[in-house]
């Protein structure tokens, strides 16, 4: 075969690969007005969210994003967890931002009624909701562009990792940007490497950690190589890393964690992966095989949407 012929060969594959990955893109949907509002207990009515991405409170150290679905039976615990560390380590200098992903047990209704049982203040807890399901990374993308804190940090409504370890991501983020959290952009992420033989691991299905391997090497050869565990629903970021990465995230499913890794990495911004501790809660919303290949596909198209200039 003439070098002339599988340049013509080589061409017409990368064109094809190139049109199928623009056709399997993902675009982000805009928002609805109601979803650039938030209520809140103690008070009436609905009050509109500070705009994106604007400069943190000076009383307001932390803030926490907590994307939901259908968490009724299992936000309550997350949340008591969570307040009673705030208040510990940034009494008045926290803010909890609840995204219901078009809920329909009644998830937003709770989350205020919580707040008020747990004894917050008016605003602390701001709950946004979803017209239509937008998938966790769309609700993290939305909600972590709207903190007013000097650092940000997204937690699974589960509670399956122990909240009080944001004190080693705050230690370690501290470190990377010298406590200038507005210009020296810095990731810290929580991971569950360490665990891997582990009976929180070992103990899971076969299937289950099957489809959990076959998405690291995945992830390996499609996306990132110097991050053991990029999948942690703990990952926190400082006001400078928030204004880069999130207003130019894509993917709204599942896989939405490699690619901001992705893009904090292109941008060499510095990210440390911290260890903590996790246990499995029972009530995932991710149907395994279904999810596990929408996963899979997600990241290939991702990642070569990046290589080839689409993102």
């Amino acid at each position: 075969m003439s070098l002339a012929v599988l340049a013509t060969v080589a061409a017409g594959v990368v064109i094809s690969v190139y049109l199928v990955v623009f056709l399997l893109r993902h675009s982000p949907r805009k928002p609805y007005d109601s979803e650039l509002q938030y209520i809140t207990n103690g008070t009436a009515g609905r009050f509109k969210l500070p705009p994106r991405n604007s400069p943190p409170s000076e009383n307001i150290e932390i803030t926490v994003v907590v994307p939901c679905f259908n968490e009724h039976g299992r936000l309550r615990a997350m949340l008591a967890e969570c307040i009673e560390h705030l208040e510990a380590r940034f009494p008045g200098q926290y803010e909890i931002i609840i995204v219901d992903d078009g809920s329909s047990d009644g998830t937003a209704e709770y989350a205020v009624d919580l707040a008020a049982e747990l004894g917050l203040k008016p605003h602390v807890l701001r709950v946004v909701q979803f017209v239509r399901n937008r998938g966790k990374g769309g609700a993290v993308t939305h909600g972590m562009q709207f903190g007013r804190g000097k650092y940000a940090i997204f937690a699974d409504a589960d509670g399956a990792s122990k909240f009080s370890d944001l004190d080693k991501l705050l230690e370690s983020i501290r470190r990377l940007d010298r406590n200038e959290p507005e210009t020296r952009a810095a990731v810290a992420i929580g991971s569950r490497a360490h665990m891997v033989n582990t009976d929180a691991v070992v103990k899971r299905s076969f299937v289950r950690n099957f489809l959990m391997y076959a998405l690291h090497a995945l992830v390996f050869v499609f996306g990132i190589r110097t991050i053991k565990d990029t999948q942690c629903g703990f990952k926190l970021f400082n006001k400078a890393a928030v204004a880069k990465i999130f207003p130019k995230m894509h993917t709204e499913g599942w896989i939405f964690d490699v690619e901001l890794l992705i893009l904090a990495i292109n941008q060499h911004i510095p990210v440390d992966e911290i260890a903590i501790s996790w246990h499995e809660v029972d009530g995932s919303k991710m149907v395994l095989a279904r999810d596990s290949i929408t996963m899979a596909i997600d990241l290939v198209v991702t990642r070569l949407a990046y290589i080839l200039g689409i993102y």
